[in-house]
């Protein structure tokens, strides 16, 4: 093996043993007083409202091009009546959760790796550092904890944006009533397909929130590096995302084998 590929090896097992104890640490400080509530506020305003017009939006044009992909194939096979339930099920468990969790990574996930490492680059934490203030607690911790707690709540509203949005596609179509397509939306839905499915984002949040801050916390190659921060979080913590939903998939039909449709 050439010099060349055994340092860009080191350097790989290296920068994955330092995010892992980089996570271990936000697990344990997450636990620990004192509690930054007001930082942690500030971050679910930031995260969760903010990121809301992307969620609704996405949900309501997915869920009108769903309908319109699905219905002319089941009205071929004389399915119609499946159109509400095929979109529900769906939505609550796949495209909802897992579509959610990649536009919080690319909007947030991208947007706290770039501004920790401008704060890096700036000398901000250094300064903050200076003042006695942990600043991993102050600075890191809160946006983790934020994400975890947001994703759940942004993915719950993208797939009754989803619903409504295919409700209203197929009513101006097919004319149906907005109690009929719900009673049909639900009938094959059971909690086990609605709750394990969003409670999984919260471990996507946890994901998006350590890669982000992990890429902008510890970079500091200055201005260069607030770039290389956004690319990183953006791109590493989708790409986690995904290899994380097909785990947990497997983990959730093990748990709930009536999830295995």
């Amino acid at each position: 093996m050439s010099p060349i590929k055994t340092t860009r090896l080191t350097k790989g097992l290296e920068q994955i043993g330092a995010a892992a104890l980089f996570a271990l640490r936000v697990i344990k400080d997450a636990f620990r007083a004192p509690y930054e509530l007001l930082c942690l506020w500030m971050e679910l305003a930031e995260q969760g409202w903010r990121s809301l017009p992307l969620i609704v939006s996405s949900g309501i044009a997915l869920g009108l091009v769903m309908t319109l992909h699905t219905r002319n194939e089941l009205i071929r096979f004389g399915a119609s009546a499946w159109i509400p339930g095929v979109q529900s099920l769906a939505f609550f468990i796949e495209i909802g959760p897992l579509l959610a969790a990649l536009l919080v990574a690319g909007r947030v996930g991208g947007g706290m790796g770039a501004a920790l490492a401008e704060m890096r680059a700036t000398e901000q934490i250094d300064a903050i550092e200076a003042l006695s203030i942990n600043s991993f607690k102050f600075l890191v911790v809160p946006r983790v904890v934020a994400c975890v707690l947001v994703l759940p709540l942004l993915t719950t509203f993208m797939d009754f944006c989803g619903l409504i949005s295919g409700f209203l596609s197929e009513h101006f179509l097919s004319g149906i009533s907005f109690q009929l397509y719900l009673s049909r939306a639900f009938r094959g839905v059971q909690w086990s397909n609605f709750v394990p499915p969003t409670l999984k984002t919260a471990a996507f949040g946890f994901i998006i929130g350590t890669v982000s801050c992990f890429y902008g916390y510890t970079i500091d190659e200055g201005a260069e590096g607030v770039r290389k921060a956004a690319t990183n979080s953006v791109v590493i913590s989708s790409l986690l995302v995904i290899v994380a939903d097909v785990v947990l998939v497997k983990l959730i039909f093990f748990m709930f084998p009536e999830n295995a449709l």
